[in-house]
């Protein structure tokens, strides 16, 4: 399955926030689409990083609750991986789980088009397996 498959499944919504937003506007978008990470855009169309929960609640443990009123750039991860639509999700898998990565943007042409969680890769699999359970008991029907 190619990651522009489960885009189509999902939708390529995808949340950004600006790099001067700070913290705390940050956690009310998180909570608010009850998402765990949010591509750090300046224009909706680049990457300028992403940031987590993850992230936040390390920094919070560094700082304290000073960060909440701090940048989102300030806190982002500014070295990110990306997808290409046309990717195989088997390979974005073994990236996401090797690497420890939980979100990962996907984009085409230098644009961000989209999205795509651990969560997306894993139902992507189980469908996957279902697909494949239903074609051999039907052929074990025949």
């Amino acid at each position: 399955m190619l990651i522009g498959t489960i885009l189509r499944n999902k939708g390529s919504d995808v949340m950004t926030v600006a790099p001067g937003a700070t913290v705390r506007e940050l956690l009310a978008q998180l909570a608010e689409h009850n998402i765990g990470a949010v591509v750090v855009s300046a224009d909706g169309e680049t990457i300028d990083g992403i940031v987590s929960e993850r992230d936040v609640v390390r920094r919070l443990h560094d700082q304290g609750a000073a960060v909440l009123d701090a940048q989102v750039a300030a806190i982002m991860t500014t070295e990110v991986r990306t997808v290409g639509p046309t990717a195989n999700v088997d390979e974005l898998r073994q990236i996401m789980t090797t690497h420890r990565f939980r979100h990962m943007p996907v984009v085409d042409k230098g644009r961000l088009v989209g999205i795509v969680s651990i969560g997306d890769v894993v139902k992507s699999a189980i469908e996957e397996l279902e697909t494949e359970k239903a074609s051999l008991v039907d052929y074990l029907h025949r």
